[in-house]
């Protein structure tokens, strides 16, 4: 086989190997829009993010028995939307299941979730996509822990600034103390 041969052989190997690769991640995009994951990836980060305000809200009220003023709870909640909004997560997520699934899997998820039921035939192939659930969940979380910013510092600062004001003093004072 000569050197031009070789080439191309290899040049259309690789060029097939990235036409099933985008193939792969326009079915995982796909899979994500009919299974709603990134409203339900919003909710749930709005939920959590409650759920945090909540709990500051609550030490601060058991230690000095003051409220966080709406203000402040809104710029904390403002800051977990921002950073945990689905459009900072969706790419990163659509490349794990397509690197993760076949093509055949994720049209059948596809069909699965877009109410057109499981062929019969199929069901070996269901059974096997169930067991690969556990590692793709590891993959997911471990690329949204590593992918994900943090608000802890920046509402630790606007609640001890508040605190500070409140009490006549700066937010280097309260943290010295």
């Amino acid at each position: 086989m000569s050197t031009i041969t070789k080439t191309t052989v290899a040049l259309l190997f690789f060029y097939c190997t990235l036409a099933a690769q985008a193939d792969n991640l326009r079915e995982a995009n796909r899979l994500l829009r009919v299974t709603d994951i990134g409203e339900r990836f919003e909710a749930r980060a709005a939920q959590q993010a409650n759920d945090i305000i909540r709990t500051y809200n609550s030490i601060i009220s058991m230690a000095i028995d003051v409220s966080l003023p709406i203000r402040i709870r809104r710029s904390i909640a403002k800051c977990y939307a921002e950073v945990y909004a689905w459009e900072n997560f969706q790419a990163g997520v659509a490349i794990i299941l397509s690197e993760s699934l076949s093509q055949k899997e994720l049209e059948l998820l596809v069909d699965f979730y877009s109410h057109r039921g499981l062929p019969p035939t199929e069901i070996d192939t269901f059974k096997e996509l169930i067991e690969k659930a556990e590692v793709i969940e590891r993959a997911l979380n471990n690329y949204l822990y590593s992918a994900a910013n943090s608000c802890v510092e920046q509402d630790a600062a606007i609640i001890l600034d508040y605190l500070a004001a409140s009490a006549g003093y700066s937010a280097g004072d309260v943290v010295a103390q």
